[in-house]
């Protein structure tokens, strides 16, 4: 489990394509602290198995799955990521929680600055936007955000300076991708309602189950 609170800035040394799946290599310092093989590390907000660890880099494999979901397919070597280590158990929570497991991808509409903050308006799939709501949270590319207007075609985020200085958001233009994970709490109230809809919706009651022997 992740915060959404970025750790670090890494940079792809490598990416080697195997296929449908890939791996990759990532040069960072912070993130190595007390890290082993097997620990899990969010790049770009996507939850990946450390393999391989050297003094300045880490390796992961990426599945099939994972690239299509995800941006990472579009990295290349000298692409900086956004990195965070999984939760200590005794840390604190600063963002929301954040699986890892991205949901899909939004582009990138538009940014606009206010003041000293910088609004970001990101279109996304009616599947990802049914499950935002405003003042909400959501990860873009592993960053805890507040959603602030939502429409029926994109939302909106308003970045504060620190959050721009230390993600790669700051560094997004118009047309660029990015990794979408919904917040998890709302992901299961809808699925409760939608199976609470379907029993609705269904032809099966109890005088169906009578007349055919079952009670």
């Amino acid at each position: 489990m992740f915060t959404g609170i970025i750790e670090e800035i890494g940079t792809i040394g490598k990416l080697t394509e195997q296929g449908v799946s890939a791996t990759i290599e990532i040069k960072a310092s912070l993130v190595l602290e007390h890290t082993k093989l097997g620990d899990s590390i969010a790049v770009n907000g996507v939850c990946l198995t450390v393999t391989k660890l050297g003094n300045d880099y880490f390796c992961a494999d990426v599945m099939a799955e994972t690239l299509r979901r995800s941006s990472l397919g579009a990295l290349k070597k000298g692409s900086k990521v956004n990195l965070e280590r999984a939760m200590a158990a005794d840390g604190r929570f600063g963002g929301h929680i954040v699986s890892g497991h991205i949901d899909g991808t939004g582009t990138v509409e538009k940014i606009k600055p206010e003041g000293n903050a910088v609004w970001y308006t990101i279109s996304a799939s009616s599947e990802i936007l049914h499950c935002i709501v405003e003042k909400g949270s959501i990860a873009i590319d592993g960053i805890s955000l507040t959603v602030a207007k939502i429409t029926e075609k994109d939302f909106s985020v308003s970045i504060i300076p620190h959050t721009g200085a230390n993600t790669m958001l700051s560094l997004k233009q118009p047309g660029d991708v990015v990794n979408l994970e919904n917040d998890v709490v709302g992901k299961y109230v809808q699925k409760f309602l939608s199976v609470k809809e379907d029993k609705k919706t269904s032809n099966i009651d109890e005088a169906f189950l009578g007349k055919y022997g079952f009670l």
